[in-house]
């Protein structure tokens, strides 16, 4: 029987395969059939600073909308305070409490305090991990990128003080120079790093002329930045690296675990293909690993990273200079 366990931030997981965070983990029902599907953990969808303060402006707001109807009253509420946060962890416990698989939460706050604050309250909940959201989007042209960073440094270091449980972080693509910025994290304590977060991007419809949400679910295209990254960093980095972003297929996955990925996050092919492509994916993991002979995911683990590749610069090239220079395209 082949093996597919491995490590995800070091807890031990049967699979590979990680559902990511995503309002897929808001019913018990999906949660369910995400274990019996095979998933080897679940991030269950972030718990986001901003959502909160957002949901608690409306709530008081609404609340004061008619108090003063009456010369007289003070209010025609009794006091009652916004309970967004303790929502969401009330949900985070239970879904512990159900699962019999590895729970992971995920958190994207603002300011130093709240980051440990939160993360305090979600070890307390029971949660098996916590992978820290490290999206934001700087628009203070006085702000450096030495700053960005050194506050993420800062924020991973103060949480890691305050909690016992392993914590990764989810990165975007978008630093000056990724290597460093890994590398800073786990001198840090970083237990795992994600790579990438897939963000919200804007669009304009031109015929109204406003703004246009456009959401689309990534393409197995869309995990060559990410097998590219895999690949240099995981000879490196002493934690797991979990590769995540257009893992569509099963290809997919195996060119990440070849990079030398521990795990895969997936979201969109759920989307698309539904709960049980999860069941497809390992599937078509182990009729691969048949193929070739490989009884554990730790006999291939890592054979394409850098460190295995005939040719060191595989990885590294930027340019289509010699493609375009082929007399083929002349």
């Amino acid at each position: 029987m082949l093996n597919l366990e491995t490590t995800y931030m070091g807890i031990p997981v049967k699979s590979p395969i990680i559902a990511g965070a995503s309002a897929l983990s808001s019913t018990m029902k999906n949660l369910k059939r995400l274990e019996a599907s095979g998933v080897g953990a679940i991030v269950v969808k972030s718990l986001f600073e901003e959502e909160i303060e957002l949901s608690r402006f409306k709530f008081e707001k609404d609340m004061e909308k008619y108090e003063h109807v009456h010369a007289e009253m003070t209010s025609i509420y009794p006091r009652i305070d916004y309970e967004g946060t303790k929502e969401h962890l009330y949900w985070l416990k239970k879904v512990k409490q159900e699962m019999q698989i590895p729970i992971i939460a995920s958190l994207n706050a603002h300011s130093l305090d709240t980051w440990v604050e939160y993360a305090e309250a979600i070890e307390k909940t029971g949660a098996d991990g916590l992978e820290l959201n490290f999206y934001e989007l700087p628009q203070n042209p006085e702000t450096t990128a030495e700053e960005i960073e050194q506050h993420k440094v800062e924020i991973l270091k103060k949480v890691k003080a305050s909690v016992s449980i392993p914590v990764s972080v989810k990165l975007s693509p978008y630093y000056t120079n990724i290597s460093n910025i890994v590398k800073r994290l786990e001198d840090a304590g970083a237990d795992g790093v994600i790579l990438f977060n897939r963000l919200f991007q804007p669009d304009i419809d031109i015929e109204e002329e406003e703004e246009n949400i456009s959401f689309d679910f990534s393409q197995s295209a869309d995990s060559f930045l990410t097998l590219r990254w895999t690949a240099l960093l995981s000879p490196l980095f002493k934690g797991d690296i979990i590769s995540s972003k257009g893992i569509i297929v099963g290809e997919d996955m195996i060119k990440m675990l070849l990079a030398g990925a521990q795990c895969v996050q997936v979201v969109s092919t759920l989307y698309k293909n539904g709960i049980q492509q999860v069941e497809v994916l390992t599937e078509e993991l182990q009729a691969w690993m048949k193929e070739k002979n490989y009884q554990s995911l730790e006999d291939f683990r890592g054979n394409m990273a850098k460190d295995h590749m005939k040719d060191p610069w595989a990885y590294e090239r930027t340019q289509y200079i010699k493609m375009l220079l082929s007399k083929e395209n002349l």
